[in-house]
């Protein structure tokens, strides 16, 4: 296994330390929860949704212990979790972290797997109990991704397709399709490997800060697939900033390019996504912030090895063709 390398470093850390301390009593179930896994929920202004994503992880047989890191919310999600959602373990940071509260959520655990969960996604009962058996079947198996249903209706997310045809070559023991990326809202990961990584870049922020991580998951022989038994629901969430979002997405595609494919992969994919997305105000936004980024992309560029960058360069074709994969809003 090759040295693991750190998803970036920069003026804020990729991890964190939590802004409140104090643990909560465990799941009411008692002896019957599974302390093999646990669930790290971040949110920003969402109150009504986060309390229902509560509710039904409260719900599962699984009865994992759950830290929900909220992101600077102004809407009263702190006190209304701390009112009605005694149980669960709040973080409330004062400011917005992005998926690094992710980090900071993972750090106050001590159990073997965590599952993200956002506050507009829940997971079937059973799920998490299958995920941590079959992490425990296959140690260097770093992250299984689920099944994602959109919500309401229950049809497969387009996305799952792509996962379920993945032409990702991986170990040939895996229980799934290898994965070259993931989507953190409908994944459960092993600690180890997530804190081995450093966790998700602080510099990402929030939009894509999957890819970077598991490239360097791979790099550090680590696997990912994607394991059909696992059940993720998603009803998207109409508080959000699309316009945003794709700014983000654009930007961070970039900078992972940069900052981990060979030259001839990096410029392809860079072409090909200045051919393809939206020529307008936002589109410019998000290509003004990457070529801010260069000076720190171009210092900490760390090319991934052969092994890992084959999952990247196994993927050009599909990300070209993907329906599910367009920088819209």
């Amino acid at each position: 296994m090759t040295e693991p390398a750190k998803s970036c470093t920069g003026a804020a850390p990729c991890g964190g330390e939590p802004v409140t301390r104090g643990f909560p009593e465990p799941g009411a179930a008692g002896a019957a929860a599974d302390r093999r896994i646990a669930v790290v929920v971040i949110t920003h202004q969402r109150r009504n949704e986060l309390l229902l994503a509560l509710s039904r992880l409260r719900e599962l047989p699984e009865q994992p212990h759950v830290v929900v890191v909220d992101n600077g919310s102004t809407d009263g999600t702190a006190e209304a979790v701390r009112a009605e959602h005694p149980w669960a373990e709040l973080i409330a940071s004062p400011e917005n972290l992005g998926a690094v509260g992710r980090n900071v959520g993972v750090a106050r655990l001590d159990t073997r797997y965590v599952a993200f969960c956002d506050d507009d996604t829940w997971w079937d009962p059973g799920s998490l109990r299958t995920a941590a058996d079959v992490l425990d079947t296959h140690p260097r198996l770093a992250v299984v991704t689920a099944r994602i249903l959109v919500e309401p209706g229950g049809v497969e997310d387009p996305i799952v397709a792509e996962l379920r045809d993945s032409p990702v070559v991986g170990a040939d023991w895996l229980p799934g399709p290898a994965l070259g990326s993931f989507l953190a809202g409908a994944s459960v990961l092993r600690r180890q490997a997530f804190t081995e990584v450093g966790g998700f870049c602080a510099r990402l922020w929030l939009g894509g800060e999957e890819e970077l991580m598991a490239g360097d998951l791979a790099a550090a022989g680590w696997e990912l697939c994607y394991l059909p038994e696992l059940t993720v629901h998603h009803q998207a969430s109409t508080a959000r900033d699309p316009h945003r979002r794709r700014a983000d997405g654009i930007r961070n595609t970039l900078w992972t390019t940069w900052l981990r494919r060979p030259l001839r992969p990096a410029l392809r994919r860079t072409l090909h996504l200045l051919r393809t997305v939206p020529r307008d105000r936002v589109t410019a936004r998000g290509l003004h912030a990457a070529v801010l980024g260069l000076p720190w992309v171009l210092r900490e560029r760390r090319v991934l090895p052969p092994h890992a960058e084959a999952r990247f360069a196994a993927l050009e074709h599909a990300q070209r063709s993907s329906t599910a994969r367009r920088y819209v809003s």
